[in-house]
């Protein structure tokens, strides 16, 4: 079956050789490798009294909280598979990934009390495996008698390593990652242990423990849980981070803990910048700065530079992420490039017969490697779609140069990405489907000088009636999250069309161009 090793070894390490250097810093509370590893080993401890065993789902409807560092790594001690849930998802979204999912346990914060009650017997989760946190809202309800209080729960375990029941391999799951799906049913992918190690090796560019690194990203998002967590406690450094992101706050995080390596998706380092707060702190001991998350406009990346901090940006998806990499030396060589391909991946074009493109052909991005993903939780057919003999096909299509750097021209599928979240039209345009004006409609992603991309929606409307933008807004109310809204509506006479009856969205882009400035 392969290697007997795991993510779990990582903290047990870390207490061993480095106990009193900071993990994380959260809410400027510093927590140290021996703690991180007492409290993931209690926790261990707790899952295995509930009758955990290895394989079971573990699910998180957390904001970012220490509990969530603790519970990803005792999950992966015992050889529970940890599915981290977006915290803006509503009642159906939720059902159907706990369900998809066939999770165990749920973990939840108090404030998403409501959301989680009202579907909770939409889902095979036994009664006593509602795990509820405070967090951090003084207002939020009190601990529902449907729910178990984690804290009271847990202090009662002992902090020694637990016993395991099954050993651990290398190549088993590790967590579970719903991408938005392109026929509004989400798609979890699968990443083993082995896939992560192989992230934390290609992510330590300077291969230097001690450094502070601060990041906002959610915990749920694959940057947040496999790009800065594991790395960061995988190569011995500190993580900054708080539970919700403000902008004058990461810049005065970034002066107060002299932050060596800052990641932020496109998005946030607008917000960043349209502070004003990073011309106002000291970030001299900034030695790295990591972008991306969505089309990075050259003009932002020229803002940066101007305040003397050069960006890197990177590409990957949940499927395979720490793809591809620009470095801050080749930004000015290469603009608009996502780099070359990072460590332990390799990455070439395919035209649509599975050849091999020269460079400056456009054709689909492929990618081979460890850090690819297993496939996809109990869908083989888009497993098989996805990996062929072993190539990852990205569904994102682009060229490369001479030198061997790639640009991405376009994402095949629609897909749009706003404020660093996957955003695919098929879902909202399903759900817009049932309104009673509606007859028709298609949503593409349009350039948004606040969220990267946003959507556009073109209706069809029947009988000569109209329809507003908030009519819209408010039909998708609970049917949808709200970042997946479209920010504006054109009713159109009609739709363009192909022979077939296919709606031509690449018509409605050339039309509306929106392609960002690079």
């Amino acid at each position: 079956m392969g290697n007997v090793w795991n993510i779990g070894y990582i903290v047990k390490d870390k207490a061993s050789t480095m106990p009193n250097n900071n993990a994380f810093i959260f809410e400027d509370v510093p927590v140290t490798y021996k703690e991180l590893n007492e409290q993931v080993n209690r926790i261990a401890h707790y899952f295995q009294s509930l009758g955990m065993k290895k394989g079971d789902r573990v699910a998180l409807y957390l904001m970012n909280c220490p509990e969530y560092i603790y519970t990803f790594f005792a999950g992966a001690k015992i050889g529970l598979i940890i599915v981290p849930l977006n915290f803006r998802l509503v009642g159906a979204e939720l059902s159907y990934q706990l369900n998809n999912s066939g999770a165990r346990l749920l973990l939840f914060h108090a404030r998403f009390t409501e959301t989680v009650r009202q579907i909770k017997d939409q889902i095979p989760v036994n009664k006593d495996k509602y795990i509820y946190l405070p967090g951090r809202d003084p207002e939020a309800p009190a601990c529902p008698a449907w729910a178990n209080p984690f804290h009271e729960q847990v202090k009662e375990y002992p902090c020694t390593e637990p016993v395991l029941m099954e050993h651990v391999y290398l190549d088993d799951p590790l967590g579970i990652i719903y991408t938005s799906g392109v026929t509004g049913a989400p798609k979890g992918a699968v990443v083993s242990h082995n896939q992560t190690f192989y992230k934390i090796m290609s992510l330590s560019p300077t291969g230097t423990p001690n450094l502070i690194f601060l990041t906002q990203l959610p915990l749920f998002h694959s940057g947040g849980l496999f790009i800065s967590l594991t790395s960061c406690i995988g190569l011995g450094r500190t993580m900054v981070f708080r539970q919700n992101f403000d902008p004058v706050q990461f810049c005065l995080d970034i002066e107060k803990y002299k932050v060596n390596i800052v990641f932020a998706l496109t998005t946030m380092w607008r917000f960043i910048l349209d502070s004003g707060k990073l011309d106002e702190v000291d970030h001299s001991s900034l030695i790295m700065a990591i972008g991306g998350g969505e089309r990075t406009p050259m003009a932002l990346l020229d803002k940066l530079k101007e305040k003397g901090i050069i960006m890197s940006v990177g590409f990957g998806q949940t499927e395979n992420s720490a793809m591809m990499a620009l470095p801050a030396a080749d930004v000015d060589r290469k603009p608009g490039s996502v780099g070359k391909p990072r460590e332990w991946t390799d990455i070439w074009i395919e035209d649509e017969q599975g050849n091999k493109l020269p460079p400056g052909q456009i054709g689909e991005i492929v990618a081979i490697g460890p850090k690819v993903m297993s496939g996809y939780w109990n869908n083989p057919e888009a497993t098989a779609k996805a990996i062929v003999n072993g190539v990852l096909h990205t569904g994102d299509l682009g060229y490369m140069d001479e030198e061997g750097y790639f640009w991405v021209v376009d994402r095949a599928k629609d897909m749009y990405r706003s404020g660093g979240e996957n955003v695919y039209p098929a879902e909202i345009e399903k759900v817009l489907y049932e309104h009673p004006k509606v007859q028709n409609v298609a949503i593409i992603g349009v350039a948004d000088d606040k969220w990267g991309e946003t959507g556009k929606a073109f209706i069809e409307i029947a009988d000569n009636q109209s329809i507003t933008l908030e009519e819209v807004h408010e039909f998708l109310k609970g049917k949808v999250s709200r970042f997946k809204f479209p920010s504006s509506v054109e009713v159109i006479a009609e739709l363009p069309m192909t022979a077939t009856g296919k709606i031509k969205k690449s018509e409605l882009k050339e039309k509306y161009g929106v392609r960002l400035d690079r």
